[in-house]
């Protein structure tokens, strides 16, 4: 019965193993999975065999309902014998009809009756009530004789035949699909040769390293090399920036490179403006690193008094650094807290960072340049240094033991006998602040002023320089995280911001207790934890609970 135009077909499913075509010479039997093998089986069912193999019969000249629409086959066949040809192929009763009739008509055959050859024996083995007799020599030649001619057919009918020799059950790597997809590959489009790469030398090699985009973590010994093999004059300032930035982001405290970066400042001195400079010096702050390069420090004064004026928020960048490596020159912080300067930067956009780089720049002076007499930042110009967590903090929050510390101190404490996230001023915001009072008892958070004086007393300041504990009846002890991300990527160093950080508020009173990140990660689950946590505050001598008030 034929089906009415327009109509499809039911979808044939693809085989997940093909039938074993043999080449010359060789016996051919389909493999036990093989599409073949079903429609041969006297046990499959009229059912399954309509619905494995139907597909839709072949228009003239053309493939029918198909992604590829109504495309010409092959080279657009010509009407009369040719179409001839093609209806005798959709008629044939046998594989062997069909093996007769491209045989014996090589003249008027073209490359799309191949793909209706196909289509039909696809047909004729998925026929009811009973598949007609397949015999193994009839597949062996009909495989045999596209593979000669496919050679001339056309990408289109390349494809077509491909995909019936695979809903058949022909094999992967039998000779008819290798023949099939060898030709397809032969008619795509050569790719473009890749593009020569010049010859890069030393200081060009690196800058084209550090310049690409997905270029994260270079191999040190690389670097080193490159930076070693490279001529004086290939070294550019923007060659030395963009590997200073790279050493900064990424944390790499490296000696060699650390101090190349030093002596090119030192040889360029009067060539660089303080912009330029403040990215040079940049990693020697964050990766708390001062070069041996014995100029290093002369060297930057003298850029400081030359450029102050010029640029002022690269100058304050500049202090920034050398205030993370205690190196502050008393003539730069002369100028940056002049009125002059002040009145100057408060009407620029960086105002607020600017003010706030200052505030902590006035810390360092209060707390580690008690020989310091020059002019000071004003009161009413201070502004909290860090009033929130940092943003490294932030944004590895999922990382952090944060959480699990807390959780840890609610449960051995009481969530009354401590702060978490608290600011303290200057501005430094703390991890975890215990109040202790003098018989080392942690009292309530709530009956006791948090927060120590500042600026400190000078008795203060003078036995924090040589102990963090100070003797007022109510301690404070600050728990300070210190997370992998807090350290150089050795894990040794801690980065200079959080160096200062711990530095200062040792300085201003408060005992720190470090949680190193190596000694958290060992901690299995919330018990060991609070175990750790209570050996902790028992070596500072610390009580709690009915015992401890």
């Amino acid at each position: 019965m034929r089906r009415p135009r327009g109509e499809p077909g039911p979808r044939a499913p693809r085989p997940t193993e093909g039938a074993t075509c043999a080449g010359p010479g060789e016996s051919w039997s389909p493999s036990p999975n093989s599409m073949l093998r079903v429609l041969l089986s006297a046990q499959t069912s009229p059912a399954r065999l309509s619905g494995l193999l139907l597909i839709p019969p072949v228009q003239p000249c053309c493939l029918g309902p198909s992604k590829w629409a109504d495309r010409p086959l092959g080279g657009g066949p010509s009407a009369g014998p040719v179409q001839g040809l093609q209806r005798l192929l959709e008629q044939a009763k046998s594989p062997g009809e069909l093996l007769r009739w491209l045989g014996q008509n090589p003249t008027k055959v073209r490359a799309h009756h191949y793909s209706v050859a196909l289509r039909r024996l696809g047909q004729l083995l998925g026929s009811r009530p009973r598949p007609p007799p397949v015999e193994q020599a009839t597949l062996q030649d009909l495989s045999q004789l596209i593979i000669r001619n496919c050679p001339s057919f056309d990408i289109h009918t390349i494809h077509v035949c491909l995909h019936l020799a695979v809903l058949l059950g022909f094999p992967s790597d039998g000779p008819l699909v290798c023949a099939l997809e060898q030709e397809r590959r032969l008619r795509l489009p050569p790719k473009p040769p890749p593009p020569l790469q010049p010859l890069l030398r030393g200081g060009q090699r690196l800058e084209a390293a550090l310049s690409c985009p997905r270029f994260l973590r270079y191999p040190r010994q690389h670097l080193i090399s490159s930076l070693a093999e490279a001529r004086p004059e290939e070294l550019t300032p923007h060659v030395m920036v963009l590997l200073a930035q790279h050493l900064a982001r990424h944390r790499l405290r490296e000696p060699q490179l650390l101090e190349a970066i030093a002596h090119f400042l030192v040889v360029q001195e009067t060539q660089l403006s303080s912009k330029v400079v403040q990215k040079l010096v940049l990693p020697f702050g964050r990766l708390n690193y001062l070069p041996l390069e014995q100029q290093f420090m002369p060297c930057l004064e003298r850029i400081l008094a030359r450029e102050a004026g010029v640029a002022p928020l690269a100058t304050v960048n500049i202090l920034m650094s050398l205030c993370q490596l205690r190196c502050l020159p008393f003539r730069a912080l002369h100028f940056v807290f002049s009125p002059g300067f002040i009145n100057y930067i408060s009407g620029t956009p960086h105002a607020l960072i600017v003010r706030r780089y200052l505030s902590l720049l006035d810390t360092a002076v209060e707390l580690e340049l008690p020989g310091y007499r020059g002019p000071r930042l004003p009161r009413r110009q201070q502004v909290p240094i860090f009033p929130q967590p940092l943003i490294t903090d932030r944004a590895r929050c999922k990382y952090s033991h944060k959480d699990i510390v807390a959780e840890g101190l609610r449960q051995l404490l009481g969530e009354e006998k401590y702060r978490q996230d608290l600011t303290v001023p200057p501005g430094y915001c703390t991890d975890f602040l215990l109040c202790v009072g003098s018989s080392g008892a942690v009292l309530p958070v709530r009956t006791q002023d948090p927060f120590l004086p500042y600026p400190p007393r000078s008795c203060l300041q003078g036995q924090a320089a040589s102990s963090p504990t100070t003797r007022d009846p109510a301690q404070r002890v600050v728990l300070v995280l210190r997370e992998r991300w807090h350290f150089c990527r050795d894990g040794r160093v801690l980065l200079g911001s959080r160096a200062l950080r711990e530095r200062h508020l040792g300085l201003m009173g408060y005992q720190l207790l470090p949680l190193p990140f190596e000694e958290l990660e060992s901690q299995r689950g919330l018990p060991q934890l609070k175990s750790y946590l209570r050996q902790k505050l028992q070596a500072l001598g610390l009580r709690w609970g009915p015992e401890g008030g």
